[in-house]
């Protein structure tokens, strides 16, 4: 079990061609220039002012919440598929299979799970990216 954590952990944190982080330091650079634009109108009341951060952080705000709701659905996608596993092991214990024999098919149903869900992380990469240069040009 410890391998497959391992697995999913090093396959999540794997830059792609340009890693979440790298994306979101980007995003906040951008939204402090904003905000920097915001304070230097010295046309502009306080209120103003305050109002125009507000609009270059809540870009930021949206895309960490993208960002986050994709990670959560993913761990409880890969959570559900994990319990299905333990439930199958219990139902063959039922029916009067070895631990060994139990131990193996949860094993391999969890090392199934992971293996399906490392392959969704590259879609759900991609996604992320792609939603998170809408919230980068949505604070330009």
């Amino acid at each position: 079990a410890e391998l497959q954590q391992l697995r999913v952990q090093e396959a999540v944190d794997s830059p792609g061609e340009e890693s979440g982080e790298g994306k979101y330091r980007k995003m906040q650079g951008l939204m402090f220039r904003c905000s920097t634009g915001c304070c230097a109108d010295s046309q502009a009341s306080m209120q103003q002012v305050h109002q125009c951060i507000k609009h270059c952080h809540a870009s930021l705000a949206q895309g960490q919440a993208l960002v986050t709701s994709e990670l959560e659905n993913f761990q409880d996608r890969l959570a559900r598929c994990t319990v299905y596993c333990g439930d199958k092991a219990k139902d063959s214990i039922d029916v009067g299979s070895t631990e060994l024999q139990v131990k193996r098919r949860l094993e391999t149903c969890v090392t199934k799970c992971v293996d399906d869900h490392v392959n969704l992380i590259p879609a759900m990469s991609r996604k992320m990216k792609e939603s998170l240069i809408h919230w980068e040009i949505a604070v330009c």
